[in-house]
């Protein structure tokens, strides 16, 4: 059986940046040994019912975990090592903000067993994380980065392109100095405007334009050619990595393998079951006091739903899938997953590849990728 990956959600944030849909809090204050045996008692939950599991990697998502106290990030690996396993090479990966109170805390959380941090950078000009909402400035973005290379083996940072009136000189020069950094993973994403944000009300109201479709798959090109060029591709959508250094927590979710969530409003999915905890940290309290987790629903997913859902997160990946294992693996005909037709036709188009016993989506289609899922995997599938 494949290892179990563990994602830990700390909701809190400084703020709210205007582009951000994630489940983050601002509040003035928080109770650390009251979150503690929560999260605690949470994961003793999951853990109970995934007996005898091997634990491959640890996320630590946000909001801003790097906020957390050290000793608890070490308290929490501890307890997960009590409850499963360790893969001999698991990945424990910290989501940080680059500000220098929390870069002063990496030492100490390399020491607590975090060996790979994920930087929030989205920018690296003061305008731009003026715009973008962020709290840190370029200079001590990039000196963060220093201190998190010093002390964590593995570094990758995010950035934010396709923002209105950049232009393709404009991303060269930013993308170009972000390669030079040295990392060997970056998570490069185009700016979307998601309901709920206030980017949202910003273009309702006429105040803010995004960037058209046509100029931001010019910029996905240009960022696909340039991570080629430096020995970063695209192993998904977003995400761009040397050999060996992509993020093998999220390769668990794109390969469609069983992860348990716990802490606010996060998502797990194990044992045939998609589960959700309780979104607003209050809530969240209250049904850890009540019940002893933090579970609001837990969904039996049927075949077709698990094999629909295997197949569109799959077809994110450089790698693609192989239809036949997935129908295999959910007890359906090797050649019902796919629509025929509608491959051969987007494959004679240059937007997918097929072989016997692969699929993937190509270069030119992956901008179309939305597209493409709705019209190669049947919408009667979820339903079987």
């Amino acid at each position: 059986m494949t290892p179990l990956a563990l994602y830990i959600h700390w909701p809190f944030c400084l703020a709210k940046c205007p582009y951000c849909d994630f489940n983050s809090h601002v509040r003035a204050g928080v109770d650390i040994d009251l979150w503690q045996a929560a999260l605690l008692a949470d994961l003793a939950h999951e853990a109970a019912l995934t007996p005898g599991r091997r634990l491959g990697s640890i996320f630590f998502g946000g909001g801003t975990p790097s906020l957390m106290p050290p000793a608890l990030v070490a308290r929490l690996i501890k307890a997960a090592a009590q409850h499963w396993a360790f893969d001999p090479a698991i990945e424990i990966t910290l989501e940080a903000n680059p500000s220098s109170v929390e870069a002063a805390n990496f030492a100490a959380l390399a020491g607590a067993g975090i060996n790979r941090v994920s930087l929030g950078l989205q920018a690296l000009d003061d305008q731009t994380l003026h715009f973008l909402g962020r709290l840190h400035n370029a200079a001590e973005g990039l000196a963060a980065l220093d201190v998190a290379q010093r002390h964590f083996a593995r570094v990758t940072f995010d950035l934010i392109y396709a923002r209105p009136g950049q232009t393709p000189a404009m991303w060269a020069a930013e993308l170009g100095r972000a390669l030079a950094f040295g990392t060997g993973h970056l998570s490069l994403y185009q700016l979307t405007i998601e309901p709920g944000t206030r980017f949202a009300t910003l273009v309702r109201e006429g105040t803010l334009t995004p960037m058209d479709d046509d100029a931001a798959a010019d910029l996905f090109a240009q960022t696909r050619e340039m991570t080629d060029a430096a020995g970063l591709p695209a192993y998904e959508v977003s995400n761009h990595a040397r050999a060996g250094q992509e993020s093998r927590h999220n390769l668990t979710y794109w390969r469609y393998g069983d992860y348990a969530g716990i802490g606010p409003g996060a998502h797990g999915r194990r044992l045939g079951q998609a589960t959700v905890r309780h979104r607003k940290p209050e809530n969240w309290l209250a049904a850890i006091d009540r019940a002893g987790h933090g579970l609001a629903e837990t969904r039996t997913l049927g075949p077709g739903e698990q094999a629909s859902e295997a197949l569109l997160m799959g077809l994110r990946l450089r790698e693609g899938i192989d239809p036949a294992a997935i129908a295999a693996r959910f007890g359906f005909a090797p050649d019902s997953l796919i629509d025929a037709a509608k491959a051969r036709f987007y494959s004679d188009l240059g937007l997918i590849d097929q072989t016997p016993d692969r699929l993937t989506v190509t270069p030119q289609g992956m901008p179309l990728l939305d597209a493409l899922l709705g019209e190669l995997v049947p919408a009667a599938l979820v339903t079987a």
